[in-house]
Order: structure tokens, then sequence, then C-alpha cells
């Protein structure tokens, strides 16, 4: 009789070796209810890698897959295969849903975990030249983009930070957000009132890891509590719509994940919550790969165990990259506050023919939406533009309703090389403009195209001649 393994063989992917970033052949495994990503370099040896602890959850991701968008051209060609082409190449599988600009290099903290490795010495300013190339380029591929985010560094501090503003304001982009650690706006309130002079369509993308001292010293070097509390205080004033962007590692902050939230369904001026597991990339102090990595369905857990408002069926992957990010929406209203994701019904969530996601209400939606509504005119409206509720920045159409009243939970999980699936780099839909005009996925920016990433990218490339 053959001897079993204590395993079951699901998939096969390419993915890379966790130390030389060559790329590998992987078998996606079932084993002690949860699912590792395995793979052997020749050089480095095998390697085993933790990548979902939900099996069931981790089986349906691909059922939410929704036809691919593509730019409207491509930026480059493909010629050394997946990912060593960025981008974005003819072989990418997603358009810029979010594309980030970094205006600069520098930033007024030294985090001992940052992508970019930024510091108040590190790099340059991007020159206006430069930053309207990056925009013009964004606009040439997507036509009007989706979102796009002025980053960094620290953006706010660049010396020509509101005619940056003014430049993107003058493209036909639908939503401009501003990612930012909140120091400049806890500290000026002028600056802060003028970016209020944005709105719509406007949004703050504010870094908050942690309520507690420790780990704020950990992620950020400083004890930035008090520049949170500014911060929010002064947005809440201005009712300037903000996401909270939350950093989390394992051991350090995941514990307040739903006191996080709580704290953010509370905030007037918060429009939800993202959750972003350290990507192994840039600067990481303090940080052990074996202990402090974060799953999607880890942190999926942990909002369903530490909050009352979502439940299993809130928290669905998102169909353009279904691997990598995990969505949940609800409504705030003088009602209190009400999960909406729950009301679709998955067999019918994608419509491949229009490209668009439908939606099939039941009773207990039209039952909650008759409290909400004294019209018939508004529950029609609600109902027929019920569809935009699933995208990361919704248009809802309603007379009695609008942008305020909604709250949404994204898990951003950006692979690394320990992660690494080369068929959700294909469908990677957030993106970084660099200043010769290329948009190439956030994942393999921070694994291959950064400056001092040159000769490495270089050297894999020669080995696959």
């Amino acid at each position: 009789m053959n001897d079993k393994r204590n395993y079951i063989y699901y998939d096969h992917t390419i993915s890379l070796c966790n130390e030389c970033h060559r790329q590998v052949s992987a078998k996606i495994i079932f084993e002690d209810d949860k699912v590792f990503l395995t793979k052997r370099c020749s050089e480095h040896g095998f390697q085993k890698v933790l990548i979902a602890d939900d099996i069931q959850y981790y089986k349906q991701i691909r059922n939410y897959n929704k036809e691919s968008e593509y730019p409207r051209e491509p930026h480059t060609q493909t010629h050394y295969g997946c990912p060593y082409d960025c981008g974005i190449c003819p072989d990418h599988e997603q358009h810029s849903c979010l594309t980030l600009i970094e205006v600069t290099d520098r930033c007024n903290l030294t985090c001992p975990t940052c992508y970019a490795s930024s510091s108040p010495t590190h790099g340059r300013h991007r020159t206006l030249e430069e930053i309207a190339f990056m925009l013009d380029a964004i606009v040439k591929s997507e036509g009007e983009p989706d979102v796009v985010q002025i980053s960094g560094g620290e953006p706010t501090i660049h010396p020509e930070f509101f005619k940056i503003l003014d430049m993107a304001k003058a493209r036909p982009i639908k939503h401009l957000m501003v990612n930012t650690n909140g120091i400049r706006i806890a500290s000026d309130p002028a600056f802060a009132e003028k970016l209020a002079t944005y709105m719509p369509d406007f949004e703050i993308y504010l870094q908050f890891d942690s309520f507690e001292a420790n780990a704020l010293l950990q992620l950020r070097g400083k004890d930035l509590r008090d520049v949170r509390e500014k911060a929010i205080q002064k947005l809440n004033e201005l009712n300037l719509s903000t996401t909270l962007v939350v950093t989390l590692q394992k051991g350090l902050n995941d514990h307040e994940i739903g006191k996080i939230v709580d704290y953010a369904l509370q905030q007037r001026c918060v429009r939800g919550v993202t959750f972003q597991p350290t990507q192994i990339s840039g600067r990481l102090q303090n940080f052990d790969p074996s202990l402090n990595r974060l799953t999607n369905t880890e942190i999926r857990r942990k909002i369903l165990e530490q909050t009352s408002v979502f439940q299993p069926n809130d928290l669905i992957p998102v169909p353009c990259n279904p691997d990598a990010l995990v969505m949940g929406y609800a409504l705030k209203t003088g009602y209190g506050v009400q999960a909406l994701t729950r009301f679709i019904d998955p067999e019918i969530l994608l419509n491949n023919s229009k490209n668009t996601i439908v939606y099939e209400q039941d009773e207990k939606l039209h039952g909650y939406v008759m409290k909400m509504f004294s019209t018939a005119n508004s529950i029609d409206s609600l109902e027929s533009d019920f569809h935009h509720l699933l995208c990361c920045l919704p248009d809802i159409v309603a007379p009695e309703l609008n942008y305020n009243n909604l709250f949404r939970i994204i898990i951003m999980n950006f692979m690394d090389a320990y992660d690494f699936d080369v068929r959700a780099i294909k469908k990677s839909c957030v993106h970084i403009v660099d200043t010769s005009g290329k948009i190439i996925p956030f994942e393999t920016m921070n694994l291959f195209y950064r400056p001092e990433f040159k000769e490495k990218l270089s050297i894999l490339r020669d080995e696959l001649i």
C-alpha cells in the first residue's frame, strides 16, 4: 500500500525565492486546516509559507473573479515574463483601480517600517514638470482614472504641495487622495482648512496604526497618539472624507483591529478603514517574517471576532483582485450601522457580458431601506444604483444618502517574495507611476523597480536570456 502524504495538493503557481527573488515553481497545499505555499530554490532550498488560515474562504476566492479590464494601451513589452517586464506589459490582467504618484522620497519621520525607506534626507522632491508628466501618463493609460493617490515619502512636505493638488484636480480624475502621516494636518489648522477646499471627490488616506505607544514606537519610531487625535479632531470639524490606514503585524497591533473599527465608526469624517499586513520590502526593523506575518484570512477572522457589525458573508473577495483584496460595506445612519455586503447573492455577483457587478436584494434589505427612506423614489434610487456600493469609492444616487453614510473595510495584501503568486500579481490593480511614465504594480515596484534594485533586476533578467 502506498504511503499517504499529510497534505492535499490543491494547485500550482509560479512564485519567487524568499531570498534571491528568482522565479520558482510552487505548490499550494492544504495542511492542518491551513493553506501553504511550498517552493524550492536551487540555491536557498525548500521554503514553506502560510498564505491562508481558512481553507473554505481560500477555495471561494476565484469564484469572485471578474473579466479583466485593461488600460488603453500597454506601456512595456512582454520579454522576460512576469514579474520582470513591468509595467504595464500586455500580459497584465487589470487596469489601475488606484495609482500612486510619489511626489517626494522625503518624509518628516524615519519609520522603522517603510516600504519606500523614506526619511528627512532620503532622495529628493519631484519637480512640478515630472509630476505633470506622471499625471498625464495615468490619464493617457486610464482616460478617466478611478483613484489617484498623492503619496511619498510624506507628500505634505513637498514645497509645491498645493500646486500638485491643483494640477491633479485639473485632470479628469474621478477621486483624488492624499496619503499622509497627519503631522501637518494636526499642527497647521490653515493647511487642513485649505485641504477641505478640494472636496468633493477628495479624501485623506491617514496613517493610523495603533492606540498604543509601544506599537507606534516599533512601527513609526515615535509616539504619534497626540498627532492622530489632533488630526482626526480637525478632519471631523471639516468633515473631510478620511480613510484610516492600519499597517498590521502579528502580535503587535492585531489585537486592536476591533477597537480601531469601533473608533472609526464614531468619527464623522471617517469613511472606512484599510488594513494592510506588512509587506516585506524597504526598511523593516523589529520584524521577523516567521513570527510577524499576517494573511488576509487571519485579519478577516480577527475583524469578525473583534467587531459586532460584520458577519462572515459581509467580508468577501474584491472581484478585480480577489487573492489580494477583501471588502465589506456598511451604512451609517440615524438608525445605527447596517452591514450591506451580506445582502449580495454571490451566485449572481458577476455579469460578465456587461463587466459590472449586479445584485439581488431581499426582504431584509428592503425593510432596512424602508426605515431610512420615507419615499418610494428614494428606495428606487438606492436599488438602481446599489451596484456602486461595491466599488472602492462608491457613487450612490439617493436623495437622502451620500458618501457621508458609507463605511467600508478593506483588507489589502501587497504580496512580497514570500507569498508571491504570479496569478494574483497579474491581477494587481494598485499601481505606482514612475518618472519615466511606466505604471508598475505596487508589489513588483517594491521588489524590483526602485533605483536601488536596478542591478538585481538586471542580473535576474540576464539569467532568463
